[in-house]
Formats: structure tokens, C-alpha cells, sequence
């Protein structure tokens, strides 16, 4: 069955689509619903993007979609940011009394330090995977959103859920294979790993968008980057730099009233107070990322298989 929106591949004649799941994206019922010219009917317009247009386009979905983009993303920061606060306090409980005493010697700290983590080691790993789940499941989530933004469509929260909800353990387990063959490449005197994730980095994307499965996603993702390699490093790397840049002012000034690391004994307020300015940081940079990701996805398909004139048909465009 071919997908009268677009967002399937060309050759997909994949899983037929549930009844109870809408074709994404939806028609709008009335043909200016995108409310938007016919070239740009949500937040940019459909042809090949520039690299300046993707950056406005992910800027312009998180102004637009703001409720439920900073909704989202701040739920999951401070998860995260409550998870590792303890995983901070337990460490720091473990190896405050070592590391404070003057009578204790490098050797001594140091040994204290590796038994802490030691102990924690369980606790880490339980924040890890629920991590993990968290931020696949807003990736996933910011993904539905822009495609909607796209067409300049609303939505809502229940909405873009019941639209991830049946691709949400596929993605997991994208994320964690991406993840996987990304690390063995970087152990591979790091260059590897670099090639494998600009190739691979179009996976989620298409996974959540043409609602693939595992396999085809990540053939999928290599295929719409072969040949486009370095554009696609380039602007990956542009995005990467200001999501740096932002997190860092953000933390700036909760650095300066935290003050102190584990190492150097600090408190359990210093601690709250890092952790938050690395909450409102994630909650700015990862539907940023996020956003450009999804866009470069579409840039790709709109300069190779011309999704662009079925993206204009679908927001009644054409």
C-alpha cells in the first residue's frame, strides 16, 4: 500500500497501515488547513533547504510546537536530571569522609573513589536504560511534531503519542543498535565511528516518519546519505556546536553558584544546582538537535526522491 502523504519510501510495500493509527501525515480537511503559502505552508519550504533554512526550520518548530516540545523535553530533563542527582548524592556519600579527611592520602582517595563507583555501579545502570527510554521516546516524539510542522498542521500531545506508540520499542531497539555499531567504530581508532553515525544518523527519522522497521530504517538512512556525506557532517557538526555553545551559557551561571565538584567536597545544593542548569540546557538543545535531524531527513528526500511536491499535495498545496 503506498502512502498518499508521502512520508513511505518509493519502493516501500510495507506493513499495511492499522486502522486505528491515521496515516502520518494526515490530509488537513480543509485545503488551507496548513495555513501557509503553497510553497511553505509550515516552517520551511518545500524544496532543498539551504543549511540556514533546516537551523530556522528547527527554531520554528520549537517557537510554534512550544508547548508540547518544552513540555515534553522538560519532562524528561528533570528525570534525568533527578536520576543522576542521586546517582551524585550516593557517590558523594560514599567518598566525602575519604576524600575530605587531610589525613588521607592520594592512594587512599583514589581507592575510595573506584570503590564508590563500584557500589553505584547497579544504580548507574538502572539510570542508564531508564535514560535511555526517556530520551528515545522524546526523540521519537519531537520527530512526529516536525513532520506535522512540516505541513504547518497541529497537534497535540495525545496525538503525536498515539502516532509514536507503535513504533516506540522499534526505536528503542534502533537506538540501541545505532548506539552499539557507533561505539565499536569509535573503538576502531575513532574515524570509523564518526563515518558509521553520519550514515546511520537518518535512521530514526525514517524509522518514526515512513513507520519502518529496524533493519529497512537504518538501510534506508545510509541510502538518503551515500553521496551527500559531507553535507550531512557538516550541518550534523553545525548543530552539534551551537547545541554546545547554548548548553554551556546555560550552565554558566549555575557553575558559578554551584561552585564545587564531587572531588572538591561539594554540597548537596551544589549538586541541585548543577543538575538544573543541565536540565534547562537539555530542555533547549535536544528538540534543537532534534529538530534539524528530522529536517536534514526530509532535505535529503526532497533532493532525491522528490518528496517535496507529495509534502505540497498533502498540506493541499497542489
Amino acid at each position: 500500500m503506498t502512502d498518499p502523504s508521502g512520508w513511505s519510501s518509493p519502493d516501500s510495500g510495507d506493513e499495511p497501515r492499522r486502522a486505528q493509527y491515521p496515516q502520518y501525515p494526515q490530509y488537513p480537511q480543509n485545503p488551507r488547513a496548513g495555513g501557509g503559502s503553497q510553497g511553505q505552508p509550515g516552517v520551511i519550504p518545500l524544496r532543498p533547504l539551504a543549511l540556514g533554512e533546516i537551523l530556522d526550520g528547527a527554531i520554528g518548530t520549537m517557537r510554534k510546537y512550544a508547548g508540547i516540545v518544552f513540555g515534553s523535553s522538560a519532562v524528561v530533563a528533570l528525570i534525568s536530571a533527578v536520576l543522576f542527582l542521586l546517582a551524585d548524592m550516593w557517590l558523594l556519600g560514599s567518598v566525602e569522609q575519604v576524600m575530605l579527611s587531610p589525613n588521607a592520602t592520594q592512594e587512599e582517595q583514589l581507592d575510595a573513589l573506584w570503590e564508590a563507583l563500584r557500589q553505584t555501579l547497579p544504580v548507574n545502570a538502572v539510570i542508564l536504560i531508564v535514560t535511555m527510554v526517556t530520551q528515545t521516546f522524546l526523540t521519537g516524539l519531537l520527530m512526529v511534531v516536525v513532520g506535522k510542522a512540516v505541513l504547518g498542521q497541529p497537534i497535540t500531545f495525545a496525538e503525536a503519542w498515539e502516532e509514536l506508540r507503535p513504533r516506540l520499542l522499534p526505536l528503542l531497539g534502533l537506538t540501541l543498535l545505532v548506539a552499539l555499531i557507533v561505539a565499536v567504530g569509535t573503538v576502531l581508532f575513532i574515524v570509523p565511528g564518526i563515518v558509521a553515525y553520519v550514515f546511520l544518523s537518518l535512521a530514526t527519522p525514517a524509522l518514526v516518519l515512513e513507520r519502518g522497521k529496524v533493519g529497512r530504517s537504518l538501510g534506508r538512512s545510509t541510502a538518503l546519505v551515500r553521496g551527500s556525506w559531507w553535507r550531512v557532517f557538516g550541518i550534523l557538526l553545525v548543530a552539534l556546536i551551537i547545541t554546545f555553545v547554548i548548553s554551556f551559557i546555560i550552565q554558566i551561571p549555575f557553575g558559578f553558584a554551584g561552585g564545587a565538584d564531587i572531588g572538591q567536597g561539594a554540597s548537596t545544593g551544589d549538586l541541585l544546582i548543577g543538575e538544573l542548569g543541565r536540565a534547562i540546557a537539555q530542555t533547549i538543545t535536544v528538540p534543537f538537535a532534534a529538530g534539524v535531524t528530522a529536517l536534514l531527513y526530509i532535505d535529503q528526500r526532497m533532493r532525491r526522491e522528490g518528496l517535496d511536491r507529495e509534502l505540497a499535495r498533502a498540506a493541499g498545496g497542489e
